[in-house]
């Protein structure tokens, strides 16, 4: 009893729903305040969640895991439910198909059994359909009972169409009416039953219809009976199956994420321990320790941890105390130095002054003597600020200075220097005032070394040309072996030193200002420097909060950049001079 029909429709209904107009929750009046206040805070929230999904890895882990659950589990259930699904609608189709198989020959075994001389072709028809009507009624299935028709003809256009009371006939599929107009097998096909109960109310349900055929004696045409099984007991089962399986899944799902929470928790929680006492430890609290409990790999973590960090703690306050020693040992040693320098430099000016009676090496010697006590003045002096500076006790006397006034003073002081190096030195800057609130004497003692060591490491041009550069004012730095540039805007001031001498190698720009660091350390200080000068710009630089930079090529020369914020204590983001110098291709 097999059909070559196709399914008409599935096993479940859909309920109608009333269309509502669709409100967005705005207030009356359309208030553009509230709305923008509104993606403020959605904004607000999407932020935090992404914030929180970042930074938590427990979030990330019982949120993957759900996830991850979810999808198998609606996997897994909707096999389930396909399954159950399929075996409920092949047994349901089995039985239908069984019962009108009896039906319809219980019915031709009763035409047969009528009287020869019956022609009562509508006595014989409802015979044939009121017994099967009354059995249908009592076990819950309609019938539908239709004499021949033409071809296109439908079921409720033939005149002599019979069927259950309240049945809608359109009940019975198109589909398999055409197919008892080519072939009379019996045949069976899904579809919906529609009808109306008593209080004339319309019902409609899925069903599974059953098509057989049976012949009349009384004018020997074959009738087409439709009978209407319904599947509302199989779709109530298959809803509370569905039930069943939504509701196992949600708690399943609660108790993935419940047990992911509680198992990623004992695993985050000492982490997070670990993060919070290595914060506390960064910021100096040295004391800080884990909490060690049990044997397990998370507590031998925790003691490996504070191991390190007693460790740690040891090292520092070495450290601590050696610095302090050193500190100290600097400072006295400044300071008892002092007393004998005094002495030995009254002694060398008696000598100085008196060079010109002595023999020529006596006098030579006299003169050696006091270059060398310039030179050691100063280095003791640079040995003394280094040591306020490693001890926290340099402070700036603020005011409010002209950086272009600053570098052309210097440039000034320093052209003896230039002129017996035999290089040239111009300031670049611009007509208006470059003002910046900062201490004089140390951001003009930046500038001096930044310019001192320009003289040392720049390549002398020719004596002309030198004469030329240095004679040709401030504002053109092309025939300059040193450019001193001026620079400012609304937020920072600069003061960038461009020489054109040997210039850096690669990593030596943060390596310049180390202590006593030279690029070239068979090369001689021309300039009586000390090999701290530019340490203690540094020092200067970041006392003011700003920055002194860098930057270096080999045979290209270098520049070296301070940029200071306009007003003290105010914050940098960039500097008005570029650290790399826009002729930084050529090489001169």
């Amino acid at each position: 009893m097999s059909t070559p029909a196709p399914p008409a429709s599935s096993t479940s209904t859909a309920a109608a729903s009333p269309t509502t107009a669709p409100t967005d929750g705005a207030p009356s009046g359309d208030d553009p305040f509230a709305d923008v206040g509104r993606r403020r805070r959605l904004a607000e929230s999407l932020r935090t969640g992404l914030t929180v999904w970042r930074r938590s890895i427990q979030v990330r882990v019982v949120a993957s895991t759900m996830v991850l659950s979810a999808l198998v589990v609606g996997a897994v259930g909707w096999f389930l439910l396909q399954q159950t699904r399929d075996g409920l609608l092949d047994d349901r189709v089995e039985a239908v198909v069984a019962e009108a198989g009896n039906e319809t020959a219980e019915a031709q075994d009763r035409l047969l059994a009528a009287s020869g001389t019956d022609a009562d072709a509508a006595g014989q028809r409802v015979q044939l359909i009121e017994p099967i009507v009354n059995r249908g009624e009592a076990r819950g299935f309609a019938v539908v009972l239709a004499g021949p028709t033409e071809p296109g003809e439908s079921l409720g256009e033939a005149g002599d169409t019979q069927f259950t009371p309240g049945l809608d006939v359109a009940s019975v599929p198109p589909a398999l009416v055409a197919h008892f107009a080519d072939s009379s097998s019996p045949a069976w096909t899904y579809g919906r039953i529609r009808s109306e109960d008593d209080r004339g109310r319309s019902r409609s349900g899925p069903a599974v219809v059953v098509g057989s055929q049976v012949e009349l004696p009384a004018d020997g045409e074959t009738y087409t009976l439709y009978y209407l099984f319904p599947l509302e007991d199989e779709e109530e089962t298959l809803a509370l199956v569905t039930r069943a399986l939504l509701t196992a899944a949600v708690l399943l799902l609660l108790l993935v994420g419940g047990v992911t929470f509680l198992v990623t928790r004992q695993v985050v929680t000492p982490i997070r321990l670990a993060r919070q006492v290595a914060e506390r430890l960064a910021a100096g609290r040295l004391t800080e320790r884990l909490r060690v409990a049990g044997e397990d790999d998370l507590a031998r973590l925790a003691t490996s941890f504070n191991q390190m960090a007693s460790n740690l703690q040891t090292q520092i306050r070495q450290l601590e105390e050696l610095s302090r020693l050193q500190r100290r040992f600097v400072s006295d040693v400044s300071h008892e130095l002092r007393t004998p320098l005094t002495t030995v430099r009254m002694a060398s000016d008696v000598l100085y002054d008196a060079r010109d009676s002595f023999p020529g090496g006596t006098g030579r010697a006299a003169e050696l003597l006091q270059t060398e006590l310039d030179r050691f003045e100063v280095l003791l002096a640079d040995l003394l600020e280094i040591s306020r500076f490693d001890a926290g006790a340099a402070v700036l006397e603020i005011e409010d200075v002209d950086l272009a006034d600053l570098a052309r003073r210097v440039v000034d002081v320093t052209r003896p220097l230039a002129d017996q190096r035999g290089v040239s030195v111009v300031v670049d800057a611009p007509a208006r005032r470059v003002r910046a609130e900062a201490d004089a004497r140390r951001v003009e003692r930046v500038i001096r070394n930044l310019v001192t060591n320009a003289i040392d490491h720049a390549r002398p041009t020719s004596g002309d040309a030198a004469g030329a550069g240095a004679g040709a004012g401030q504002g053109d730095g092309t025939a300059a072996d040193v450019v001193v540039r001026v620079e400012g805007d609304d937020r920072a001031a600069a003061v960038a030193v461009r020489d054109y001498g040997i210039g850096l190698e690669s990593g030596e720009s943060a390596m310049v200002f180390n202590r006593f660091w030279r690029a070239d350390p068979a090369r001689a200080r021309t300039s009586g420097g000390t090999g701290l000068g530019l340490s203690i710009s540094l020092e200067d630089a970041h006392l003011h909060g700003g920055w002194l930079q860098a930057w270096g090529r080999p045979g290209a020369g270098a520049q070296f950049r301070l940029t200071l914020p306009r007003r003290s204590g105010g914050e940098l983001r960039q500097s008005p001079l570029p650290l790399v110098p826009t002729d930084a291709g050529s090489r001169r």
